[in-house]
């Protein structure tokens, strides 16, 4: 029997049939030679990392985003295997091939043996969990990256969340216009009224409703580049007497009521079952008697486990972040003194949205590297990708939630309404 190779280990942790290529330093290689999707296996460190990792999908995300592992043309083409990764782990078969490729020979190699570090891009949080201090900090490795960055990804519409495509053919800054004003018809926004928008991002939203609907907005975040980039967007469009943008956690709003709240894209980052009806509560004590409350979230299907705390979204992108199923999420806005009035699934615009985000970033590649630096740019391109895939497998969902105070006008809102 010869040497092993690289090649003979990957048959052992996703089969003999991959459906993509898959290239070896050792010159080793298995899966199509016509795929979409070639990865390149650069080193043996890369095996470091996936060893180190038990064989668990964060090893293999270490040595993408470290560089020592290459995707070559579709990146979606990589979640074709990402379940048999993300089932695997380095059994006892795979213990002497995995110890010959690294040159583990004895007792004395393994003990010399050391993991390779992570690479820097992984987030390490300080202080109690859900603190405002941690929540700042979680908040600002993510959304303070660069200003730049965001507008390679996003496109003009520097919105950071689903959008919704009324026509097959609407482009991404249509999609985005579009949900705006789904979210400010559902809210019943009116000339004169108060509108919060809480985890306000670059502003697209208050944007949109004192523009198109008259309304005064007040935009809070926790990311001062969000903040900056959102208040000369406000002055540039001449509507500083309309909007105020405020760094501000949720828990230090106290200036309500507000006829109207929305929150896209910010019960993810709040926390837990018990900081979640926090949340829910902090906001129905901002809102008037009869106003309305949208909440835009991603969420979990029910037969999916929580993500744990070691899971590459948590330990690259979303630091603290949690998904709520949709009947937890509805029943802790109800325990916190709402009735939910309405619901809606977006699921499959999410993953349209993503795609969207995906190829503004690959057409801008370089610029964005530039930008950020090569492992952030991977990490993005990597999550974005991953997460479209997981709302067209119906892993994640999106749902947005209308509510009223318990007790609110029961016609304050239509039988049917025209949205």
């Amino acid at each position: 029997m010869g040497a092993v190779t690289v090649a003979d280990l990957l048959i052992e942790i996703v089969g003999e049939d991959s459906p993509v290529r898959i290239e070896a330093y050792d010159a080793s290689s298995l899966g199509p030679t016509n795929s979409s999707t070639t990865i390149r296996i650069l080193s043996p460190l890369a095996l470091q990392h996936v060893v180190a990792a038990r064989g668990r999908e964060i090893g293999f995300a270490r040595a993408i985003v470290a560089g020592e592992i290459e995707i070559d043309g579709d990146v979606f083409g990589l979640f074709d295997i990402n379940d048999r990764v993300a089932q695997q782990t380095i059994s006892h078969q795979l213990i002497r091939p995995t110890a010959e490729l690294l040159g583990i020979t004895g007792l004395r190699d393994l003990l010399r043996f050391r993991p390779p570090p992570p690479p820097p891009e992984e987030i390490k949080l300080r202080g109690r969990l859900h603190s405002r201090e941690r929540d700042a900090e979680a908040i600002s490795s993510h959304y303070d990256v660069s200003n730049s960055f965001y507008e390679i990804v996003l496109g003009r519409a520097m919105t950071y969340s689903c959008a919704v495509f009324e026509r097959p053919d609407d482009a991404l800054f249509t999609a985005q216009e579009n949900k705006h004003d789904l979210i400010s018809r559902k809210l019943g926004l009116r000339p004169g009224m108060r509108h919060l928008d809480i985890g306000c991002g670059w502003g697209s939203m208050v944007l949109h409703a004192a523009r198109h609907y008259g309304v005064q907005s007040v935009g809070v975040t926790i990311s001062r580049a969000q903040a900056e980039r959102a208040r000369k967007r406000v002055a540039d469009a001449g509507l500083a007497d309309q909007i105020e943008i405020r760094i501000q956690d949720y828990r230090d709003v106290n200036d309500g009521p507000f006829d109207a709240i929305s929150s896209i894209g910010m019960a993810e980052h709040v926390g837990g079952p018990n900081q979640l009806r926090t949340y829910f509560s902090q906001v129905r004590g901002l809102l008037a008697p009869n106003g309305r409350f949208l909440n835009h979230a991603i969420g979990r299907s029910a037969n999916i486990e929580p993500a744990g705390p070691s899971g590459f979204i948590q330990r690259y992108v979303f630091p603290d972040g949690e998904l709520h199923e949709l009947g937890a999420m509805i029943t802790a806005m109800q325990e916190s003194g709402f009735e939910a009035r309405h619901m809606e699934t977006l699921r499959l615009h999410y993953a349209r949205t993503l795609r969207a985000w995906v190829s503004n970033l690959e057409a801008s590649w370089d610029e964005a590297v530039a930008e950020v630096g090569l492992g952030r740019a991977m990490v993005w391109r990597l999550y974005m990708a991953g997460s479209a895939v997981a709302f067209e497998r119906g892993e994640i969902e999106i749902h947005q939630v209308l509510a009223m105070p318990h007790g609110a006008d029961r016609n304050a809102i239509p039988l049917r309404p025209d949205w």
